[in-house]
């Protein structure tokens, strides 16, 4: 099985923020909601995306308004 770059890497919530242009409170009501990926616990007290599922989640946004 290959594994590509953007599917192992793990992305924090500043970058996260950063690249969906939500603020930090909206991506947590997302994701309580189930309308955006739930986040891997690395380690207590901290989470991160996988770089895929982020991508994937911008690119049906951007599908979704074409």
């Amino acid at each position: 099985m290959s594994i590509s770059a953007d599917t192992t890497r793990l992305l924090p919530p500043p970058v996260v923020t950063e690249r969906t242009s939500l603020s930090r409170t909206t991506l947590w009501r997302l994701v309580r909601r189930g309308e955006f990926p739930k986040p891997v616990q690395v380690s207590p007290g901290r989470v991160a995306w996988s770089e895929a599922s982020v991508n994937a989640w911008i690119a049906e946004k951007m599908e979704a308004t074409a």
